[in-house]
């Protein structure tokens, strides 16, 4: 089996494309004179910025729900080091299960 993953598309590298689709659709479509357009164009503009913020936002939520998971999983080895070393290998060992299965 080789070492190297398939590319999975992240939903981070979903919406980047999304929003530079849009970027540029919003540069490049409809008459400028048209009230219609300029509030389509006010609206998805706004509907872009928005949910830039709450990916950012989300991811930094993520970061830190994660880091914290690291902390307390740190703590937790340091106060109890061979139950922590039991879990390892119980991972390790059904880890290494479900890849053999493959």
């Amino acid at each position: 089996m080789s070492d190297s993953q398939p590319y999975e598309p992240r939903l981070d590298d979903d919406l980047t494309l999304l929003s530079e689709t849009l970027e540029e659709v919003l540069r490049s479509s409809g008459d400028p004179a048209d009230q219609k357009y300029i509030e389509l164009k006010a609206r998805a503009e706004q509907a872009l910025h928005d949910v830039k913020a709450r990916v950012s936002n989300a991811s930094d939520n993520y970061y830190y729900r994660a880091k914290k998971a690291v902390y307390r999983a740190d703590d937790y080895v340091h106060e109890k080091p061979w139950q922590g070393v039991g879990i390892g290998a119980a991972a390790g060992l059904i880890f290494g299960l479900l890849l053999a299965r493959r």
